[in-house]
């Protein structure tokens, strides 16, 4: 437990000491790697756990707002601090670099002073540095960033924490490289990130073969989902302009081939996103998010072993130092969860003194706690806030419109997890939903609700749905739904059921769902062994087996042939549904 903020990591590796005579802080701070713990410890301290001791109704963040899919920010907190930065592992080449900021200069920066760019003289230099901090801080800053380091290197790493309230006043990133001796140093501020928002949305939407050159309509129904799934690729919702840029430009950076680390607080949020280069070759930087959270108080275990180990920061809140780490999904049009971007790979709790991570628990998966809260939300015990469609607040649950704002919210969130886990888990979730939705009691209350009560029945529908087709996805890799292998002919026959049920579930029209069904059949179809094994041959020179296998194969042909012409069928009528809708 932390007594005040200032004992925040004073066990650590990275000490922190407000002191200007005192150099001996830390090591030298050289590769990506070492400047990535040194600033999780300097940001953890100054920009959250700071602020939540100087803030009584500091806003924690909900755990499950670390889960993707990522919701938008119902609120601004002006009076907590905010930032971007972004970090390279050379040196910089001012003329050179494709984005904007206002260059600081090491006093070992011996080239630049040669070459005219900087005086020579030490007090000329920390001056003009001092001057372009000056000419980016509002102006009740000034007085004291004169007074505190009129005669101190800016760009030196010992003191960046104590520059840190400065540069969080301004609007703009500040930019860390290395010196001529390759270590890190402060060198830039009110860097601009390029974010050519509209070439990438289209870029990649034509590259996951969602958009057609050309095709408006195709573009106008899946430029929202291809918006969000590469937003989220690099940890964001559709948000504000700060973390949108912050995404765009590590994504240019990794195609570059950069080393680089790009950091982003937002004052909505309360969350420092990292995206950042590592050895060999990824298709994408890394993702990773650090934050306050409180553990839920039904997980007895974890809280026990949090206490023993010194973990939270507020014992008495259950509030803990929580960094997640994810893992980027290539778009596959086939997957049922093909708006998965990203997944949590591992959860670390940070211990305030020492900074020492404890892996191996789960604060934000854990289903048991999902399961608490749908029932607290149909039952109309839930406290808390969502934004409902991105636009919308809603606080409590207190009357069923609210609970079923509510429940859209919790499906669209949880929708792929509800996909995934396991049939004891969905059968408590559909017996819950059956129990509140299909009840005569709340008949003419949903009438009331007509339009949104069918919301969320069209993302219930999808859930059902999308199960079938995730089964359909382990058949047709020979595994049944408890990862045994099944024979051929079981495959053939499992999938015409399943198709056979989702044909009469099909009033409920989605797209991507039978575009998934049609690819995935079409594959187990085009199996190369069943072919020569069992359709290439005669009647006759196949056993009874063998027979049956030919019969359900030729089903599961008519049963896609009905799936292809209700697709057909639907795209005809598109342009109709679009004028009429």
């Amino acid at each position: 437990m932390l007594k005040t903020w200032k004992h925040a990591f004073k066990d650590s590796r990275w000490t922190l000491v407000d002191n200007p005579d005192d150099y001996s802080l830390h090591p030298q701070i050289t590769t990506l790697p070492d400047l990535k713990g040194y600033l999780d410890v300097v940001h953890a301290k100054y920009c959250l756990i700071k602020p939540y001791f100087e803030h009584p109704k500091y806003p924690l963040v909900d755990a499950r707002e670390l889960l993707p899919s990522f919701e938008s920010d119902p609120f601004e907190y002006e009076e907590l601090p905010g930032f971007s930065m972004v970090a390279f592992e050379r040196p910089m080449e001012y003329f050179d670099e494709i984005f904007q900021f206002d260059i600081l200069h090491s006093l070992l920066d011996q080239n630049d002073t040669a070459q005219g760019m900087a005086c020579p003289l030490e007090p000329a230099v920390l001056q003009n540095n001092l001057q372009t901090l000056l000419n980016r801080l509002p102006k009740r800053m000034q007085d004291d960033l004169s007074e505190k380091f009129s005669n101190r290197d800016v760009t030196d790493l010992d003191h960046y924490h104590e520059m840190l309230p400065f540069l969080l006043q301004m609007d703009r990133a500040h930019v860390l490289a290395r010196d001529m001796y390759d270590n890190f140093i402060l060198t830039g501020v009110y860097g601009s990130f390029p974010s050519d928002l509209d070439t990438e949305i289209k870029r990649f939407g034509l590259r996951i073969g969602k958009f057609t050159v050309g095709d408006s309509i195709r573009y106008e129904l899946h430029r929202i989902f291809v918006y969000t799934f590469l937003m989220e690729l690099y940890g964001f919702p559709i948000v504000s302009e700060r973390r949108t840029s912050s995404a765009l430009f590590a994504r240019k950076l990794h195609k570059l081939g950069e080393r680089f680390l790009v950091r982003v607080l937002g004052q909505s949020d309360r969350t420092i996103t990292t995206l950042y280069s590592e050895d060999g070759e990824k298709r994408y930087p890394r993702v990773e998010k650090l934050a306050l959270v409180r553990v839920e108080k039904e997980q007895k275990d974890v809280i026990r072993l949090l206490k023993d180990g010194g973990y939270f920061i507020d014992p008495k809140k259950l509030v803990v130092l929580l960094r997640v780490r994810y893992k980027q999904h290539k778009f596959n049009p086939h997957n049922v969860r093909q708006d998965r971007a990203l997944s949590v790979e591992n959860q670390e709790i940070i211990h305030p003194l020492t900074g020492r991570a404890y892996t191996g628990l789960n604060i934000i998966k854990d289903a048991t706690n999902m399961f608490l809260r749908l029932n607290d939300i149909v039952r109309g015990e839930y406290v808390g806030t969502i934004v409902f469609k991105r636009n919308e607040v809603v606080e409590n649950t207190d009357t069923d419109e609210k609970r079923l704002k509510f429940l859209y919210s919790w499906l669209s969130k949880h929708q792929r997890r509800i996909i995934s886990y396991s049939d004891d888990f969905y059968a408590k979730v559909v017996q819950v939903l059956d129990n509140y939705l299909l009840n005569p009691e709340n008949y003419d209350v949903f009438q009331n609700s007509y339009d949104l009560y069918h919301e969320v029945w069209a993302k219930y529908s999808y859930i059902q749905q999308a199960r079938k087709v995730r089964h359909l996805e382990e058949i047709s890799d020979g595994v049944d739904r408890k990862g045994n292998r099944i024979s051929h002919l079981d495959r053939l026959k499992e999938a015409c059921e399943l198709l056979q049920e989702l044909k009469f579930e099909i009033v409920n029209y989605f797209e991507d769902l039978v575009q998934s069904v049609i690819g995935i059949s079409e594959s187990m179809l085009s199996d190369r062994y069943l072919a020569r094994k069992y359709m290439e041959k005669k009647d006759e020179e196949l056993t009874d087996y063998g027979r049956t296998v030919k019969r359900y194969y030729g089903k599961l042909v008519s049963l896609l042939d009905e799936f292809k012409s209700i697709r057909k069928t639907r795209a005809e009528l598109l342009p109709s549904l679009l004028e009429t809708g």
